[in-house]
This record gives C-alpha cells, structure tokens and sequence, in this order.
C-alpha cells in the first residue's frame, strides 16, 4: 500500500514540544521576545476591517511583502545586532546598516522569493536545484533537514566532516564540489555549532566551486553577529541565500521564510512554487510580515539584547571550566567534561527548563542552549551552577 520513497525519508525531530508542564523554553532557537506590538495592530485591523479576505485566496507572489522585506534588508544590510535605529520627525523609525554590512546596490522585490517558513523555501530549493545524479556537498553536521529532503527528493548526499575545531572543512567540501560538480549548502553561522565564515571565506568559495551548479548559504542566524553574504550577489549569480522570520524577527509561530537570490533564480524557485502550491503564504502572515518589516528597530534593539546574554552565558560556562564554542548565533554550543549531554539536559529540564541534546554520534556530549531574557538566562545560569 505504501510507496517505496516512503522507505527513504526519515523525518527531522524538532525541539521538544512541552505538554505536561510550563517550562523556559530554550531548545527550540525561538527569540523570547515577542513581536513589535505594531504586528498585531495590523493584523488585527486587517482581519476586522477586511473580513471577507479570510475568505478569499492571498495574494500568490506575496507582492507587498516581497517589496518591505527587500526594503528591511536595504536599512539593516542583512545583520540586525548591527544596524541602528533613528526616530524620524513623525514619529515612526528606520534603521541603517553598520559599514560592514552595507549592500552595494538596491536589493529589489524580484530578488525575494517567500514561503512557509525557511524549511518550505528549502523544500522549494532542494527541488529547483538538486539532482539526483549527483551528491549534494554539504557539512557533516549542520542544519538536520537538509538530510530530510535528500531523502526526500532522492538526492545523493556527501557529508563532509567538520575540522577539529568544529570549523567547516572547506578545501574539503571544494574539492568534493569540484570532483562530482557537485552544488553545495551550509548554514552560516552553522547549525548547532554557531560558528561563522566570514563573508570574504565565503566568496573565496564561490569562487573555486562548481560555476554550473548553486551555492546556497542558509542565514537563519545571520542577524545575531555574522557577515551576510547579500552583498555578495553583485558579483555571483549562482549564489542563493536562505533567511527566516523565526529568529530575529520573532516570526517563528507564523511560519515565514524567504530567499534572495538574482531574478533569473528566483523565478524558478516560483516555477516550482506554482507547481507546488500555488497560494502558500496566507493574507494573516502576509499583513504580520509586511508589518514586521517595518519595525526593524525593535527587533535589532532584540537582538542586540541577545547578543548580551549569549556573551554572559559565554563567560559563566568557560568560569565554571565548560568548552563553549565561539557563537555568532542566538544560542551557544557547549559540553563539559565528564558530564555527558543527556545528565545536563535531564538535570536542567528537572528545573524547569529545556535546552537541546542531541544524541547523534560526535556531537552526544554537547548541549545546545538558545538564549532568553535577562530573566531566563539567569535561571538557565542558576540550575548550571551545580555543574
């Protein structure tokens, strides 16, 4: 009765979902800081004063959001911890890039392509650019769906294992690349273990992969401290970028995602789309994304706070002799010796509190901690005291 594909999936296991008590959740990556008040306002006047919308299919190319998320990026330059904010005469504020992030030109509606969330966008990816007569190049340990989908789709994988120091292996993964004339997909910063390439690593890549085939590069995390490499599509047209609402821009309920890439890619990833689902991101999450845009000073005061916490969380697990490698994401990566990952997970959730392990061989001892408030970080400091 079953079909033999169903043989090659195994389904990504998310953070756990707490059903039988109130806990601090910090194993799932969320931003504990709820969205701009200005979010709901609009969608809450949207669905009063437009009712019959509810009614009615969306808008299919998302045109209004597709033009605020490439107006937030052209403000923040992709790194939200970085930009800041000016309060305008009228009131409203807006947002500039730091130096490092400025964009080199005007990123434009017909570069963005959104979905339901980044997982449904790489879905569209995974289809629009991989074969099956070839391995995807990507790192050992990374974002855990990207294995889902080559599972799905029936694309070959080649893993690379990460260096000693938990940093990608990229001469590696090139000549991997380079030998099948292979595409190539990481996160950066990676997922779990929170490192970055900087922007010119990553153009370094380019440059010696595949000229044929997509380099895409997931920057879920970007906003908390890396280098974003949109910059980077003036000088490279197989380059693809994957972001989400989910992190930074405190979206992960509302399920939103979306790329940046050059017009010509874009337009294929929608030729997918439309062979797909024609209609996948609804009017609510529509009016909450353009909304969301719009208040990109909130959410980089948020971020900034964010990055404060994982700094102090930081330096109290290497006081207390944990290794924690160096994050440029919203949560740290970290073991300690002789305590193995599922006592510190177990221990902490005995508190009240959720954090990540994984159980998957090379990575068993470490514990992945998403960064809360002020408040939170301080009750995940307090139960780790006993270690």
């Amino acid at each position: 009765m079953l079909s033999k594909r169903l043989t090659n999936l195994h389904p990504y296991v998310p953070g756990e979902q707490p059903k039988d008590r109130v806990y601090i959740k910090l194993n799932a990556n969320e931003n504990p800081y709820p969205p701009h008040k200005s979010v709901a306002e609009a969608v809450s006047k949207a669905v009063l004063e437009n009712t019959e919308k509810l009614g009615l299919y969306p808008d299919p190319d998302a045109t209004e959001l597709r033009k605020a998320i490439a107006d937030m990026l052209n403000q923040t330059g992709g790194v939200l911890s970085r930009a800041r904010g000016k309060q305008n005469a009228d009131g409203s504020c807006t947002c500039s890039p730091s130096e490092q992030d400025k964009i080199p030109f005007t990123v434009t509606p017909d570069m963005i392509f959104c979905g339901n969330g980044s997982d449904e966008v790489l879905s569209f990816v995974f289809y629009t650019f991989f074969d099956s007569d070839r391995p995807l190049v990507l790192p050992e340990f990374t974002y855990s769906f990207y294995p889902v989908y080559c599972g799905y789709y029936n694309i070959p994988m080649n893993p690379i294992p990460l260096k000693d120091d938990w940093t990608l292996d990229v001469e590696k993964m090139l000549f991997e690349a380079n030998k099948s004339d292979s595409a190539i997909i990481f996160a950066n910063p990676n997922a779990p273990t929170a490192l970055s390439l900087s922007r010119e690593q990553v153009r370094g890549m380019i440059k010696k992969a595949p000229k044929d085939k997509v380099f895409i590069v997931d920057e879920a995390y970007c906003d908390f401290g890396g280098e974003s490499c949109i910059p980077l599509l003036s000088e490279f047209d197989n380059l693809v970028i994957v972001r989400t609402f989910s992190k930074s821009l405190s979206g992960a309920g509302m399920r939103l995602g979306f790329t940046v890439a050059s017009p010509k890619l874009t337009e294929s990833i929608f030729t997918v789309k439309n062979s797909f689902n024609h209609f996948p991101i609804d009017f609510v999450t529509q009016t909450a994304g353009i909304a969301s845009c719009k208040s990109a000073f909130y959410y980089a005061e948020n971020a900034r706070k964010i990055v404060s916490n994982r700094t102090r969380l930081t330096d109290f697990l290497r006081e207390k002799g944990w290794f924690v490698i160096d994050s440029s994401t919203n949560f740290v990566f970290a073991k300690k010796e002789g305590v193995s990952g599922e006592a510190v997970y177990q221990s902490v959730k005995q508190d009240g509190l959720l954090i990540r392990h994984f159980a998957t061989p090379g990575i068993e001892d470490f514990v992945r901690m998403t960064i809360g408030t002020d408040e939170q970080t301080s009750a995940l400091i307090k139960s780790l005291e006993k270690f």
